[in-house]
């Protein structure tokens, strides 16, 4: 039933602005979360807000995290090192490794914590549709049980959703 309610209210998401788009969540198997926007800009302004430091730093993660960036080199083998910096003082530290880059279509990388822990596959893509851009990021866990605690300890689908909205409203002041 989720799933025909995601796809009803996907199919209606066009008439709306950027700062009024969805965010779409959803599980396709138990070791995967799949997270989607449609955004009113170009694609390759999308690309270059989520692939250059001086952008990413400023819209990337929840609500009221702010970022530092160590490293952010784009390429296959690149490294993405930062610390992102909860709202409570906390810093979590995040390190992503490339291993697929098509610009302006997709990134694959392996992202985890400083020493690797908790790591997993994210697949990222920007599909062009009538001069729009839907992001969908597709993370996928080593289990079922890695998946479940990612969603209850550190609110994966929401913060999810919430970087995306922090995407859209960046990208409203870049065009």
């Amino acid at each position: 039933m989720e799933s025909a309610s995601i796809n009803i209210y996907h199919s209606n998401r066009e008439n709306l602005s950027m700062n009024d788009a969805p965010t779409f969540a959803s599980t396709d198997t138990d070791r995967e979360i799949i997270i989607s926007r449609l955004f009113d800009a170009p694609r390759e302004l999308v690309w270059k807000v989520w692939t250059q430091p001086e952008h990413v730093a400023k819209w990337w993660g929840p609500n009221g995290f702010t970022n530092t960036i160590h490293e952010m080199d784009v390429r296959p083998g690149g490294i993405w090192s930062f610390i992102m910096h909860g709202p409570d003082g906390t810093d979590y530290y995040n390190k992503i490794v490339f291993t697929e880059v098509v610009e302006p279509e997709r990134l694959s990388y392996t992202h985890g914590g400083d020493e690797g822990e908790d790591e997993f596959l994210a697949v990222v893509t920007f599909t062009e549709k009538d001069g729009k851009t839907e992001v969908t990021m597709r993370s996928i866990f080593e289990s079922a049980e890695v998946r479940e605690k990612m969603i209850r300890e550190v609110g994966a689908i929401e913060g999810g959703k919430q970087t995306l909205g922090r995407l859209g409203d960046y990208l409203a002041t870049q065009m």
